[in-house]
């Protein structure tokens, strides 16, 4: 609250980040970090979108802030390329599509300086392209879409256009096309986005090892674990 300082904070599971998009005349291409860098510095919310604020007990024009505590094995960029402005004449809503090539990363993606959680060395968040979804248009509505895939097995990449697939690169999808971006960690695994390790550690700190970390219960290949029935104490 900007009045009496009160804050509210929950946790929310994402796979995707929005990032909003500034354009600039100044500069050919809108390098990724600046678009990480408005994502993270919050939205003032204006009277449609006020909060209320339970200890003032009204609503105000608060600061969103999104911040992020981890991050997924596999990460989702949504660049927000389309915009809707109310025309000042009219009254009616235009949309816009901002056509400004964002360079983004090929091989490394470092996204350290944005978490603010813990940080586990065998699963740092660093970070590969291995796909890119393009759009072609005015609109989201309309238009044509083409992917560019990293293939797991050679390394190479892939374009596909409808039944059409031929050989290229990972610079040549780095284009004012680019909609998606496909990102997977380079090393190591977070289940949970690591919460799960964080809760071993503070319930059961004897069974967690920083360098080997083994699960003390069992589990099947994809992180299940079998819920057994408590017994019922017999009643004499």
């Amino acid at each position: 609250c900007p009045k009496c300082g009160k804050e509210s904070i929950k946790f929310d599971v994402y796979s995707s980040i929005s990032l909003p998009l500034v354009p600039s005349k100044d500069r050919p291409s809108i390098p990724l970090q600046d678009c990480l860098d408005q994502f993270a510095a919050g939205e003032q919310l204006d009277d449609h979108n006020a909060w209320y604020c339970s200890r003032c007990k009204k609503h105000v024009c608060a600061l969103k802030l999104i911040t992020l505590w981890n991050t997924p094995d596999v990460l989702v960029l949504h660049l927000k390329r389309f915009t809707f402005e109310k025309c000042p004449v009219t009254g009616k809503l235009l949309r816009r599509k901002i056509v400004d090539t964002v360079d983004f990363p090929i091989d490394r993606l470092d996204l350290s300086s944005y978490v603010l959680g813990p940080k586990f060395k065998e699963a740092p968040p660093i970070y590969k392209l291995f796909g890119v979804s393009e759009h072609t248009g005015s609109t989201a509505n309309s238009g044509h879409y083409t992917a560019t895939v990293r293939n797991s097995r050679d390394g190479k990449w892939y374009r596909y256009n409808d039944s059409h697939v031929g050989s290229t690169s990972g610079e040549a999808a780095v284009t004012g096309g680019a909609y998606l971006l496909f990102y997977q960690r380079v090393k190591g695994s977070l289940r949970w986005a690591g919460m799960e390790k964080q809760l071993t550690m503070v319930q059961q700190p004897q069974l967690y090892r920083q360098e080997t970390y083994k699960i003390s219960v069992e589990e099947d290949a994809d992180g299940f674990r079998e819920v057994r029935k408590k017994g019922r104490k017999k009643k004499y």
